[in-house]
């Protein structure tokens, strides 16, 4: 009696083992049947995000971009698939050149959606340990271990069982239906260019032509006089006598005032 209790009991030790080591998700287990779908729950929603820059140094695949506020940005080992729209045509990163005026566009778009899983798998109970663990015997012959979710229930025949009335030898299907939401993010890249401006052109080469004037034609009759010299003196045309004579009269005059005054006091 104590012999077949212990038996019992390695072998439940043994299953339980043997379930920890085998149980597996239902979407890794090749003898599951899983499928998939999904719905839109709500609007996408979508935002771009413009970003622009001058072509300042390319050599090989690395390119340094100077963006509109000013900053150096490097981008080492772009890959040749990498290309920007220019005039129509797909450009390299080989093929930008300094002074070029590139342009990215990142349109990110976000659908949030509900995923249903449906994971089926048909089998014959070998072995149950209800409510968390089932072992089926496949159509290839194999054992598989499963865990029981909360309230999963087996279809046997046509009605609906818990993990509590299988019994061994049961032949059961079974259905996991699960649904979670998931946010999916699609990003779109558009790479837009201008080329440089091309050099201005050299000013072409002026040749400058000075015409002189036509001199004078000069006639007998009218020749010009030459031009007197300068004085170098002032000429000495006046002398002193006069100056002296008005100085004699004005003293006589005066002479002639004092004697009348003093005739006339006397």
């Amino acid at each position: 009696m104590k012999s077949a209790m212990h038996s019992r009991k390695m072998m439940y030790h043994l299953l339980c083992a043997g379930a920890l080591c085998l149980a597996m998700a239902f979407t890794t287990n090749a003898q599951v049947e899983t499928t998939r779908s999904s719905k839109e729950i709500a609007a996408p929603t979508t935002t771009v995000q413009v970003e622009r820059g001058t072509v300042v140094y390319v050599n090989g695949n690395n390119l340094v971009v100077k963006a509109e506020d000013g900053t150096l940005r490097h981008f080492d080992n772009v890959p040749d698939s990498v290309t920007v729209t220019v005039n129509g045509k797909q450009l390299n990163v080989h093929q930008l050149q300094p002074g070029m005026q590139v342009e990215r566009q990142t349109i990110t778009t976000t659908v949030p959606k509900l995923i249903t899983t449906i994971k089926s798998v048909t089998g014959t109970v070998w072995y149950v340990n209800p409510p968390s663990m089932v072992i089926l015997r496949m159509a290839n012959g194999k054992n598989q271990t499963f865990k029981i979710p909360d309230g999963q229930k087996f279809k046997v025949g046509d009605e609906m069982k818990t993990a509590f009335s299988l019994r061994k030898g049961m032949k059961v299907d079974a259905q996991q239906v699960t649904e979670e939401t998931q946010t999916e993010v699609e990003q779109e890249v558009k790479r837009t260019g201008v080329m440089p401006p091309p050099p201005p052109a050299p000013a072409p080469d002026v040749a400058i032509l000075i015409i002189a004037a036509p001199a004078p034609v000069e006639t007998a009759s009218a020749a010009p006089a030459e031009a007197e010299p300068a004085p170098t003196a002032l000429p000495k045309t006046g002398s002193e006598l006069p100056l002296i004579g008005l100085l004699g009269a004005f003293l006589f005059a005066l002479g002639m005032g004092v004697k009348a005054v003093r005739t006339r006091n006397a």
